[in-house]
């Protein structure tokens, strides 16, 4: 249910962000832009380039359902059992969450057959899984923070678009022909205007989705800490059986 809604605001903000510049005429909008909107026509690009990876990556390739996943865990590691349990994970290593219990269950498995045994062993389990979390967490994030930029450097662009909209807008009244003022200080103020919409109609857009973006990070690693933790408890609490 919650995938399904958030899957929905994704493609809802992808649809705000096309209807948003169909809603004028782009191709006026270029002519009278000049160069700012090439500038900001190639964040735009990178933008939905960048969404659809970590779209990929954040809601496909995480695709794991975490409290079943502990709780499949849970009876192995209850029972000892845990070559089963380094079998399944190994079965989801391709995920974040799946990789670090691997490298800690393996970690875990290594110490004991290394013959560690009471605090020390209790270490090395927290070691292995703090290891492998360090290693795969910061992949989670990764990247989310060029929406920022994209969103804030395609707005000054527009900004930028607008100063000089109506820089030639003012040489127009002081300089040109009179009977060019009227067609030059229109062009002016339409590029001032184009430049600064269509900066704002790639910002709004890419700062919503880097939010829902990020919001399915912070659950990711939300569920990686929880269920670590979890975990390395169980574990510890079989030992002491």
């Amino acid at each position: 249910m919650r995938k399904g809604l958030f899957k929905g605001l994704f493609l809802l903000i992808l649809l705000f962000s096309v209807s948003s510049l169909a809603a004028v005429d782009i191709v006026e909008m270029f002519i009278n832009g000049g160069e700012f909107m090439y500038f900001i026509s190639f964040l735009l690009v990178v933008m939905i380039i960048l969404a659809i990876i970590k779209y990929w990556q954040l809601l496909i390739r995480e695709k794991l359902d975490t409290k079943k996943f502990y709780l499949k865990l849970k009876g192995y590691i209850k029972n000892n059992q845990t070559e089963e349990a380094i079998r399944i994970c190994a079965q989801f290593k391709k995920t974040t969450i799946g990789f670090i219990f691997w490298n800690g269950l393996l970690g875990y498995n290594d110490g004991v057959k290394s013959g560690k045994k009471g605090i020390e062993l209790q270490r090395h389990l927290q070691n292995s899984f703090d290891e492998a979390g360090l290693q795969a967490i910061p992949h989670v994030e990764g990247g989310l923070f060029w929406f920022d930029i994209i969103a804030q450097v395609s707005t000054l662009l527009g900004l930028l678009g607008t100063i000089f909209g109506l820089v030639t807008a003012f040489e127009a009244l002081a300089t040109a022909a009179e009977a060019d003022k009227s067609r030059l200080l229109t062009e002016g103020i339409s590029m001032a205007m184009g430049t600064t919409a269509y900066g704002l109609s790639v910002a709004i857009p890419t700062m919503l989705i880097k939010g829902a973006l990020q919001a399915r990070a912070d659950k990711i690693v939300n569920d990686i800490d929880e269920y670590s933790v979890k975990t390395i408890n169980q574990i510890t609490y079989a030992m002491k059986e």
